[in-house]
């Protein structure tokens, strides 16, 4: 899934990550094949975090990211991609999706924000 970000040019601004063992090695693995800079950031609270959890953690976000990759758990994330997109997506472990969202900031994004899905992928498709 690394090479697929750094492929499609998807490498983030910022990496947060549930704290848990799999997310992290998770995290680890797609920063490495990404060729990802930075450093990851890890928070508890994204453990079985729900869809309002997340949107609060990415309401943090430092205002001159444009591009954050959120590592987490479901069914928060699943349920966070369709109240954005109104699309119900299967994101079984490492599945990536990317959505566009039409905020000037993080800090802006509330619950009835609707952004576009421009790309979802599963780690067996890829093979």
């Amino acid at each position: 899934m690394g090479e697929l970000v750094r492929a499609y040019g998807l490498i983030p601004d910022v990496v947060i990550s549930s704290d848990a063992v799999r997310a992290r090695l998770t995290a680890e693995a797609v920063a490495e094949a990404a060729r990802y800079a930075g450093e990851i950031l890890l928070d508890p609270h994204l453990y079985m975090a729900s869809p309002a959890d997340i949107l609060s953690l990415l309401r943090t976000v430092r205002e001159n990211a444009e591009t954050v990759m959120i590592i987490g758990h479901n069914p928060g994330l699943e349920e966070l991609v369709e109240q954005l997109t109104g699309e119900r997506q299967d994101l079984p472990t490492a599945a990536l999706a990317h959505i566009v969202l039409e905020i000037d900031q993080w800090r802006d994004l509330k619950r009835s924000t609707r952004g576009r899905l421009l790309g979802h992928w599963r780690p067996k498709e890829l093979r």
